[in-house]
Formats: structure tokens, C-alpha cells, sequence
């Protein structure tokens, strides 16, 4: 694990709630607020592929009801970071089974610590591979992050499920060490695995 604090992101349309739990993690030190967003706006989603954070904690509220099943995904189209869903409203299963964890708003600050750590535990519980090198598999999914495509057309262009997709920009994020987009990019072009003219800026 690492040491110091985890960066936390919350994405709620409730600023009440956003920071109470805000000052819930400050008292005990290992998490901390980076920032806190009202919805996933465009705006905000261009904000959230730049942040470089450890755990989003969302409201799945900022999801209509028929996007609220793949909420989970629609994230990982821009961030790695372990994911917890914010339990505001009753929710099915089957939606609260996408995320890596999740808190309730009736939840002390000692359970809401204790399940962050358990969901970034689980999150980050992926097989080590033998080195540091990318495969050429994760080389062709790096490129496509690089050049701005988002994990359905990743997954339509190899004809692979989205979900191995996000399980290999996981590996990528382990052996590079790099969570951001911009990051990943600027990796990829000092590495010479894309032209810089297919870049858009």
C-alpha cells in the first residue's frame, strides 16, 4: 500500500453532502478531498480524465435511471481509480454490483475509512505480471487511449469486451505507474508507440 494519503475525488450533486464526507476523511488523515464535482458534465468529465486520483466516490444519482447500470463503466472511460458508489437512494443489485465498493450516507466515518480501504485493496488486487514491459496487446490499447478513443470503441475496434479492455489499461496503469490520459499520452509518444501528428490537442 502506499504511503501517505489517498487522493479522493467525489462526484455528488449534493455540495451538503459532499462536504460533510469531506471533513468525515480529513479527521482521519488517510484520505483527502482533490476535488469535488456536481455532475459529469462534459466540462467535468474532461476535468476527471486529468485528476490523479486514488478513489472517486459517486452519487449514482448523477446517472439518469437508465444509464445508472453502466455508471461504472462510463467512468472508467476516463479515470482508473477505484470506484465507490455513495448509497443516497435504493438501488439494485445489479447496480451496485459494477462498483468496487460502496458507503452508505448513514455510515460512521470509522466504515466509510474501513470500506475505502477495502475497495482500493480489491481494486488494486490484480495479478503482478512478469515485468515491467507492456505487451503488445496493452502497446495497442495504449495507442488508442493515446489518440483519444473511449473503451466501447476500444473494445468494438479489437472486438473484445469493454471489460478486458479496462483490465488492460489496469495493467498498463500498474507498469507505467501513469493514471491520466495526458499522462498515458506523453508516455507513449517519448516511447515512440505513436506519431505525434495523430494526436489531437
Amino acid at each position: 500500500m502506499k504511503t501517505g494519503f489517498r487522493k479522493v475525488l467525489l462526484i455528488m450533486p449534493s455540495v451538503i453532502v459532499a462536504r460533510g464526507l469531506e471533513a468525515a476523511l480529513a479527521e482521519h488523515g488517510e484520505f483527502r478531498v482533490e476535488g469535488i464535482l456536481a455532475d459529469l458534465s462534459h466540462a467535468s468529465e474532461a476535468r476527471l480524465r486529468n485528476m490523479d486520483v486514488d478513489v472517486i466516490i459517486i452519487d449514482p444519482v448523477v446517472f439518469d435511471y437508465v444509464s445508472r447500470a453502466s455508471g461504472r463503466a462510463r467512468l472508467a472511460e476516463h479515470s482508473d481509480a477505484a470506484v465507490v458508489a455513495l448509497k443516497t437512494i435504493p438501488m439494485e443489485d445489479e447496480q451496485i454490483r459494477q462498483y468496487d465498493g460502496v458507503v452508505s450516507m448513514y455510515d460512521d466515518p470509522v466504515a466509510v475509512v474501513k470500506k475505502l480501504r477495502e475497495s482500493l485493496a480489491s481494486h488494486e488486487d490484480t495479478p503482478e505480471s512478469d515485468g515491467y514491459d507492456l505487451s503488445s496487446r496493452e502497446k495497442e490499447i495504449l495507442v488508442c487511449v493515446a489518440k483519444g478513443m473511449l473503451n466501447k470503441e476500444i473494445a468494438d475496434f479489437y472486438n473484445i469486451s469493454i471489460h478486458t479492455v479496462i483490465t488492460h489499461r489496469k495493467n498498463i496503469t500498474r507498469k507505467t505507474g501513469i493514471k491520466t490520459v495526458a499522462g498515458l499520452t506523453v508516455y507513449a509518444l517519448l516511447n515512440n508507440l505513436i506519431d505525434p501528428s495523430s494526436v489531437e490537442l
